[in-house]
């Protein structure tokens, strides 16, 4: 089977959120994907069998993500197995990608509605920062901190994190008025086995609705400030959103294993 790296939400080598993406030729147990996605050791590995798309992280599968469903829409246009509009099939309903001229990949994705919620016990202990206001998504905590820097210069005690009732913890800001982007996140997420998550496509699916109602535009520009960095552009459509970015291979190779 094939099995390639990708870096995704990125135009640049090494920057962006690495995804694994296997190409299945027949079907495979929840064991053996579990194992595999845990030898890569990557937050996310991909499984594609026909248009049935799944994701793990090293230790739980998901059911959405972002990256890694970037990063395997990049694989099948890159070599040329498939073009125009995919409709691929996962645990979050059907998810709709579309390539463009100049490269960039735009996804339609659920947008995450979020609601206000009081700050849990430990947290800003937790953070090492101030809070300013938390909420709820179906999936995360999404936590609104003071400034970009305090975002930038988060040092959170991840262990204490996992105490979050979450599947992760959102941390974001608006974005400095010297900054490109719109508004700012990181995203932690130890309960799955993901300390840092370097570029997160399906946080952006509440990040999305919560600055589009903030600023008053649908269209945004998302900057993740992990150590990787990358860039995620959205833009609200009523309960969608879409979620676009670039991606680039930086391995290919054969995996030499049996489901």
């Amino acid at each position: 089977m094939r099995l390639f790296t990708v870096d995704a939400f990125t135009d640049t080598a090494f920057h962006g959120n690495p995804a694994a993406v296997c190409l299945l030729n027949e079907g495979a147990s929840d064991t053996w994907m579990q194992s595999l996605a845990t030898e890569m050791g990557l937050s996310e590995t991909a499984f594609l069998l026909g248009n049935s798309l799944r994701w793990f992280t090293p230790a739980v599968e998901v059911s959405l993500c972002g990256h890694a469903t970037l990063a395997t829409a990049h694989v099948l246009y890159s070599t040329g197995a498939a073009t125009g509009t995919l409709h691929f099939e996962t645990k979050s309903g059907i998810l709709t990608v579309n390539p463009s001229d100049d490269g960039l990949i735009t996804m339609d994705f659920p947008a995450k509605e979020v609601t206000l919620a009081t700050v849990p016990d430990g947290l800003e202990k937790a953070l090492g920062a101030a809070v300013v206001s938390v909420s709820r998504s179906q999936l995360d905590l999404l936590v609104e901190l003071e400034s970009e820097e305090s975002v930038r210069s988060l040092r959170p005690d991840i262990p204490a994190l996992e105490s979050v009732d979450a599947r992760g913890v959102i941390v974001t800001a608006q974005a400095a008025s010297s900054t490109a982007a719109d508004y700012v996140s990181r995203f932690f997420a130890p309960r799955v086995g993901v300390a840092e998550d370097p570029v997160t496509g399906s946080a952006h699916c509440a990040l999305a609705p919560y600055w589009s109602a903030r600023l008053g535009r649908d269209s945004l520009l998302g900057a993740q400030l992990s150590a990787r960095g990358g860039l995620v552009r959205t833009t609200l459509r009523g309960d969608r959103v879409d979620l676009a970015g670039h991606a680039v291979t930086v391995m290919e190779g054969t995996l030499l294993l049996n489901p």
